[in-house]
């Protein structure tokens, strides 16, 4: 091994090396670092978001519903509650009342999805911790009290203390719309849900949205909130299947999950792509091994004649060629690694230096760059880079073990 590694390295820092063979060996080693580098730089940001989809957007909304088939809403939702509650995987349930609606103030109007909720039970859950400790108080004690998203709030240009009217829709018994059933509400405090949520968001008390969609057992359906988010749809599909009552169930990925399997699909291209870039990167190191088997020929044969074995002649040039290999995974893993951690103030530096912002709080529900490293990705894609790069060997490798050395010497 001793002999392997000295040949290898003499045959790789030979300063009579042919100065195109020299250039394709530092293009292979830069591509491989750079597409490392990318790599775990750009998954990285995809295991940000993912976090921030978790601790914020999935903080605020819930992660499943269950509505009644019926109009009268649930019969036994009090029952049906407690028997949730025992679920090891839910964290958080409470009954509500939805509607879709029109806030009214003077002349302007906006489309909001309206809540409702009992405050009893909302007291527990992330609600309160939006609001002031005055606003939610209000809340508590006003039954025609409203919280509205900031979004509808800069719409219709609303403060706290308004007072605003809700439109909503009624159905006859023939299923025909009738004149729309108008409430008139106090407008208590803006939420801010982040992105496109705080732009048609509304919450009212429970027992006031039942009365107004003629709901006779109070709440329309149940929405909870489960340990891990992500198994949502197949938790959700269980638990429906056992309740006694018959409802709709849905969850947060096909309400809100665009975001989350846009990052999932990106993530697949992503990591596709870049595994295609390493690998065109090897495929100079089979380019660069060729030239250089060609150019030490005598060498090769001089050796072979003194006694080198093919399997020698084979490690050493499959050794020579992986260095590019090896050099540029640890380039590209540790600047990736370094960049990847400090990613959020590198970008918030470029967005002072450059005066724009890359994320808009207003339609993204956060407004920076989010980065988490896993270092399993990092391992995982160093192990392939090296991978590919001791394969792209093999191939020139056994051609320099094939050289005839009677021929190369005859000449």
């Amino acid at each position: 091994m001793h002999l392997i590694w000295l040949l290898a390295w003499r045959f790789r820092s030979d300063k009579r090396q042919n100065g195109f063979i020299s250039f394709i060996s530092a293009s292979s080693t830069f591509g491989i670092g750079l597409g490392c580098f990318v790599l775990i730089v750009l998954l990285s940001v995809m295991n940000g978001f993912e976090r921030e989809l978790k601790d914020k957007l999935l903080s605020v909304i819930p992660h499943a519903e269950f509505k009644s088939v019926y109009a009268n809403g649930i019969e036994n939702w009090a029952d049906e509650l407690s028997q949730l509650k025992k679920h090891p995987e839910v964290t958080f349930v409470e009954p509500y009342v939805k509607a879709t609606g029109m806030v009214q103030k003077g002349n302007k109007m906006k489309a909001v999805e309206i809540t409702g909720l009992d405050p009893s039970f909302a007291q527990n859950g992330i609600l309160p911790t939006l609001v002031s400790e005055q606003a939610w108080s209000e809340f508590l004690a006003d039954e025609n009290g409203v919280l509205l998203g900031v979004g509808v709030m800069e719409k219709l240009k609303l403060k706290a203390g308004d007072k605003v009217q809700i439109l909503l829709p009624q159905l006859s018994n023939d299923l025909s719309l009738s004149a729309p059933k108008v409430i008139r509400l106090n407008v208590l405090a803006g939420i801010n849900l982040g992105g496109e949520l705080s732009n048609h968001v509304g919450f009212i008390n429970m027992s006031l949205a039942a009365k107004a969609q003629n709901i006779g057992f109070g709440a329309q359906g149940l929405r909870l909130r489960y340990e891990d988010p992500f198994r949502a749809p197949a938790l959700t599909r269980e638990i429906g299947f056992k309740m006694k009552s018959e409802v709709y169930m849905s969850n947060w990925t096909v309400s809100d999950g665009n975001l989350y399997q846009d990052i999932q699909l990106v993530r697949v291209v992503v990591y596709i792509a870049l595994i295609l870039v390493i690998a065109v990167a090897c495929f100079n190191i089979v380019s660069t091994l060729v030239m250089a088997v060609n150019e030490k020929q005598s060498e090769i044969a001089m050796l072979k004649s003194m006694g080198a074995k093919n399997g020698l002649i084979i490690f050493v040039f499959m050794l020579q060629g992986s260095f590019n290999g090896f050099i540029g995974t640890i380039l590209g893993v540790v600047c990736g690694a370094f960049m990847a951690i400090n990613l959020a103030k590198v970008a918030n530096f470029v967005e002072n230096l450059l005066g724009v912002k890359f994320l808009s709080g207003d339609i993204y529900f956060i407004d920076f760059l989010p980065s988490e490293l896993n270092w399993n990705e990092v391992y995982l894609t160093a192990t392939i880079a090296i991978s590919l790069s001791v394969l792209a060997t093999i191939y020139p490798a056994i051609t320099a073990a094939k050289i005839n050395p009677a021929k190369v010497l005859g000449h």
